[in-house]
């Protein structure tokens, strides 16, 4: 060999290894870079789900004193159940104060957007009511409601109580 051959084949080995090099540094860079959107893309998920557990959160704040509220309203009912009649003066006034302290319960969660499911005669869902008697009642179609035993109730968009209902077989 020559020494002019020499330094361009050594010319040659030294562009072939930067070559080599800049091929390998690319791959690199687009691995760094693949990692790089991936995370980007996760924080972005991250900070969303973050965004909508804490707007559920105040959305529904006051979900835990309404569903402790709603036993108290069903006591209310049974009690406003009693037949007026037979009562005396003294406890038939009684008995409208009840009512009128039932009233304005209902009236601020109504206020709150807590309304009861009406589910009454109507097919019976799973997803708003458990089914904790049946009952067999040739009248009237099957798998229907025949009777609601305790009231289920929605919070704004959200089941917070199921019903406790009849269902007809």
């Amino acid at each position: 060999m020559t020494k002019e051959e020499k330094p361009k084949k050594e010319k040659i080995n030294t562009k072939e290894k930067e070559n080599k090099e800049v091929e390998k540094l690319k791959g690199e860079l687009q691995v760094l870079t693949d990692k790089y959107t991936r995370l980007q893309a996760e924080f972005i998920n991250y900070q969303n789900r973050t965004q909508t557990e804490i707007s559920n959160l105040f959305k529904y704040e006051g979900e835990s004193f309404i569903k402790s509220l709603l036993d108290i309203i069903d006591d209310f009912e049974r009690a406003i159940m009693m037949d007026d009649d037979d009562l005396s003066d003294e406890v038939s006034n009684f008995l409208k104060g009840f009512k009128m302290v039932y009233t304005r319960l209902i009236s601020l969660l109504d206020n709150l957007e807590v309304k009861p499911i009406d589910i009454e005669g109507k097919e019976f869902d799973p997803h708003f009511a458990e089914a904790v008697l049946t009952e067999h009642d040739e009248n009237k179609p099957e798998n229907v409601v025949l009777e609601v035993l305790k009231k289920g109730y929605m919070y704004k968009d959200k089941l917070i109580r199921p019903a406790m209902v009849k269902v007809n077989k």
